[in-house]
Order: C-alpha cells, then sequence, then structure tokens
C-alpha cells in the first residue's frame, strides 16, 4: 500500500481510499482502507503530506505546462528580488558595524548582541559582519 500511496503522492494524483483500491493489486474495495485502523491512518498521514507539498508549491493541484511554467518564472523573479535584498542589507549591515566600530562603540554593539548569540552567527555566516586583524599596542611608556 506505502509504494501504491508513494506513486499517487509523486504524481500528484488526488490521494484517496478509492484511488489507492483502484491502483493496489490486492485491495479491492476503498472500504478495505477505510475500515482498517491501520491503513486509514496511513491514508490519512499521506494525504497531509499531499496537502503540505500543495501547500508548499502554492497550488491547489495539477498546473498545465505553461502555468507551471509561468509559476516557475515568477519564483525565479521572487528568488532573484529576496538574494538582491539579502546582499544590500548585508552590505548596509557592515557597512554599519564598521562605522560603529570607527566611533569607538563596537564594544557597545558587541554588549548588545551578547544575548543574541543566536543572531550574531547568523550574521556571521551571512558574511554580514566584518572581518580584520586586530593588533595590540604598545604599551605606554611614563613621560
Amino acid at each position: 500500500m506505502r509504494r501504491v500511496l508513494d506513486d499517487l503522492l509523486s504524481r500528484d494524483e488526488d490521494i484517496t481510499a478509492r484511488a489507492v483500491a483502484r491502483l493496489h493489486p490486492r485491495i479491492n474495495a476503498a472500504s478495505s482502507i477505510t475500515r482498517s485502523a491501520e491503513r486509514s491512518h496511513m491514508l490519512a498521514q499521506y494525504q497531509e503530506r499531499q496537502a503540505e507539498f500543495r501547500r508548499w508549491r502554492g497550488r491547489p493541484g495539477k498546473l498545465s505546462g505553461v502555468a507551471a511554467a509561468s509559476a516557475l518564472a515568477d519564483r525565479d523573479v521572487r528568488i532573484a528580488e529576496l538574494e538582491s535584498q539579502v546582499a544590500l542589507l548585508t552590505a548596509s549591515h557592515v557597512a554599519m558595524i564598521r562605522t560603529v566600530g570607527e566611533l569607538g562603540g563596537f564594544s557597545k554593539w558587541a554588549q548588545f548582541y551578547e544575548s543574541y548569540r543566536g543572531s550574531r552567527d547568523q550574521l556571521a555566516q551571512l558574511g554580514a559582519l566584518p572581518e580584520a586583524t586586530v593588533e595590540s599596542l604598545p604599551p605606554r611608556r611614563p613621560k
């Protein structure tokens, strides 16, 4: 039964007890699925997965080739817009941190983000934190 459900899911055909019974080699009636608690539960799981896939793809069911290509092109445009926004935000964030650092306020910025370690780690992964080598100043000599 799992193979039949996987097949229906991969082809994006509506998953129903009737569809499974039609394709299954030994189950002849939809009621054989709905009356069995285990089979009914498995059917419900696959129906939920299908609903989740369809929500994720943003379409209710099958689309024609032209409509699918159009939807994919729209998504590609949206992805490009979002990538551009991320690049802009990353660059502006790096500039802001550098400016704060040059003004002597980097320690305050670091204190602020101290309690937001997860945020700092994500900023580092995005490349939004400036990287610089820090050299210690020689000790002052008394006058």
